[in-house]
């Protein structure tokens, strides 16, 4: 059996496998490199949930296996709860870890360390075929990391804005600086894929 995760981003890919492998130990996870290209959704909806859904059922229909799609981002408190769905896209085009960064650090340079509260939002998408004379599947979760943005990039792990985060659970090291394992155990992706892995193998299993 085979699944498809509907991203390009190889450390997304490559955590979102890891959390998976235990679930899904006898499923083949592509990513969409591994299939022939299509025209991939416009990320427009105003919501994680809007996103990761418009993104799993184009790459169901396009490529007919069951796909995943996640949509997260990090919502600032002292800045109402942005980037939020923007954050991937939050300094303008083509997309920029460090060019977001940089512009989350000099939106956020005069607000002091007890307002700079944040949080990592992912939700998860599933959509499996239709059984013959039935309905597809689907099936959406959401994972929540809470933290802080601390005053300068540190670590070399992760992606996006980890190098600015540090998490309750870890308040001493950005979860750029986290172990793998540590950061699977408390991250939004974590807790979701966590959630939704065993809804898939069901699902799969039908």
């Amino acid at each position: 059996m085979k699944v498809l995760l509907a991203s390009r981003n190889a450390k997304k890919l490559a955590e979102m496998r890891r959390i998976l492998a235990p679930h899904l130990a006898d499923v083949e996870v592509l990513g969409l490199d591994d299939v022939p290209g299509y025209d991939e959704p416009v990320e427009d909806q105003p919501t994680f949930a809007g996103n990761a859904l418009l993104k799993a059922r184009a790459a169901l229909a396009a490529t007919g296996l069951p796909s995943v799609a996640d949509d997260s981002g990090l919502c600032v408190d002292a800045l109402n709860g942005m980037p939020g769905v923007l954050s991937a896209r939050w300094s303008g085009r083509p997309k920029s870890d460090e060019r977001n960064n940089a512009l989350l650090l000099d939106q956020l340079q005069d607000v002091p360390d007890d307002r700079r509260g944040a949080h990592f939002t992912c939700v998860i998408a599933f959509c499996a075929p239709a059984l013959p004379g039935g309905h597809g599947h689907e099936v959406v979760v959401e994972g929540r990391m809470d933290g802080r943005v601390i005053r300068e990039t540190r670590g070399s792990g992760g992606f996006g804005y980890d190098v600015l985060f540090c998490a309750e659970e870890f308040p001493d090291l950005t979860t750029a600086e986290l172990h793998p394992a540590d950061k699977d155990a408390i991250s939004h992706r974590g807790r979701a894929l966590r959630e939704i892995a065993p809804q898939i193998a069901g699902a799969l299993s039908r």
